[in-house]
């Protein structure tokens, strides 16, 4: 990532791990920690082709990221349910999150994870990513394998908001307000969207690159608070990060719709 990028302390929210090396190197370079989004290996002959739905989202399987748990591609109607609104709880080790999805905002996504919170695809999961730069204050979640390398076996298009309030601290003028309580999708790059998804606690000055389909409410605020009020888990290496797994190991026992109209 060119340096004209990193204007804050923190990467956004991809998938992949902390390659420590790196960002030990970007750090004696320019003061700033780096979260490096790890790339897919390369197909190989014997891998199958991509199987694709048919439907307006366009659901592309990965036969070079297998799914982390089982899980089948959603399912693609001509027509995508694109009004209303869904509630999702998360019941987690701390306490209960009620996510409200957003049909108008983002149909296809809302539409894939309510399909991954049928099948139990995160159910039992970590939340495997803090951070607490000054302009970067996310929870993510959604990876069975509690790596940040793990998805579902699928990918699909993104969904942008274009109606964001500029970064008042960005020189460049790019980064974005995501707000506090938004729901986003974490990716690895355009049209990379998959399990991974992460929840908007203090201020987050992003590049208008990540899907808002949701909402936290405040039931699932103060949940939210409790678990970024712990920090970041240290390390031998660094007593005080501001990246990494949080310090109260935060786990969702149970996702489920409950209300759908």
């Amino acid at each position: 990532m060119p340096d004209s990028e990193r204007y804050h302390e923190g990467e956004a929210p991809h998938r992949g791990r902390l390659h420590r090396a790196v960002a030990q190197a970007a750090t004696l370079a320019l003061g700033i920690g780096v979260l490096v989004g790890v790339a897919g290996a390369p197909a190989s002959a014997a891998d199958p082709p991509p199987e694709t739905t048919t439907g307006a989202c366009q659901f592309t399987s990965t036969p070079d990221e297998p799914p982390a748990r089982p899980v089948s591609l959603p399912p693609d109607p001509r027509h995508t349910p694109d009004r209303g609104t869904a509630t999702v709880l998360l019941r987690t080790n701390h306490g209960p999150m009620f996510l409200t999805l957003e049909r108008t905002k983002a149909p296809c996504t809302v539409l894939s994870f309510m399909h991954l919170v049928r099948h139990g695809f995160y159910d039992r999961t970590i939340c495997h990513r803090l951070t607490a730069y000054p302009t970067l204050k996310v929870l993510q979640c959604g990876d069975p394998s509690g790596t940040g390398e793990g998805g579902p076996g699928y990918k699909f298009k993104d969904e942008l908001p274009t109606d964001l309030p500029p970064a008042p601290t960005d020189p460049t003028g790019v980064r974005r307000v995501y707000p506090v309580g938004a729901l986003a999708m974490a990716n690895a790059g355009p049209d990379t969207n998959g399990s991974q998804f992460f929840l908007v606690y203090g201020e987050a000055f992003l590049r208008p690159n990540y899907t808002i389909f949701g909402r936290l409410g405040p039931v699932g605020l103060t949940t939210l608070n409790e678990i970024a009020a712990g920090g970041v888990q240290p390390t031998p290496e660094d007593p005080h990060p501001v990246d990494g797994p949080p310090a109260l190991p935060t786990k969702i026992k149970k996702a489920e719709i409950t209300r759908h109209p």
